[in-house]
């Protein structure tokens, strides 16, 4: 399987250009969730990156958490202050990231967009992130995902039974 994809190439050229190499590696099979990605790594789903793309007020932020986790969308409201918090839709994902859902990486986004990293993420030395297609993945060491993204960390991950 081709590694050099536009979305690949434009992953890998990102963090290089920012110090960091990373080893992109397709499959057969898609990546496109955590527990996809998971099986096909053979790596823990808490070790996977989810990248979901959230959109507050009009703006979109990518949010970074851990497969095992769900994002708590009452977090993101009190770290934003509004109600105005939703998922966005598979086209607005694509039209701001410039990539499909599935396939989003955490950065190298086609605009600049706020990346927040969910504090769970702290746990691991390195996770396995999306590389721009649906199965395409790439190991990363969570300080250099922290560098790359320049993003924040926050609590951001849905707490078992209160939501």
């Amino acid at each position: 399987m081709t590694l050099d994809h536009p979305n690949v190439t434009r992953v890998r050229t990102y963090a290089r250009e920012r110090g960091v190499d990373i080893e992109v590696r397709r499959f057969t099979a898609t990546t496109r969730t955590a527990e996809d990605a998971a099986r096909q790594i053979g790596a823990e789903v808490k070790r996977i990156v989810k990248s979901l793309v959230f959109m507050v007020e009009s703006k979109p932020i990518v949010v970074l958490c851990c497969g095992d986790n769900r994002v708590s969308a009452a977090r993101l409201e009190q770290i934003f202050r509004t109600k105005d918090v939703r998922r966005a839709t598979a086209e607005e994902a694509k039209a701001h990231t410039g990539y499909a859902i599935g396939g989003v990486p955490p950065f190298a986004h086609a605009e600049k967009i706020e990346v927040i990293l969910d504090a769970d993420l702290a746990r691991f030395e390195t996770v396995w992130a999306a590389a721009g297609l649906p199965d395409a993945v790439f190991e990363v060491h969570v300080k250099a995902l922290d560098r790359l993204t320049e993003g924040g960390y926050a609590a951001i991950a849905a707490i078992p039974g209160a939501e």
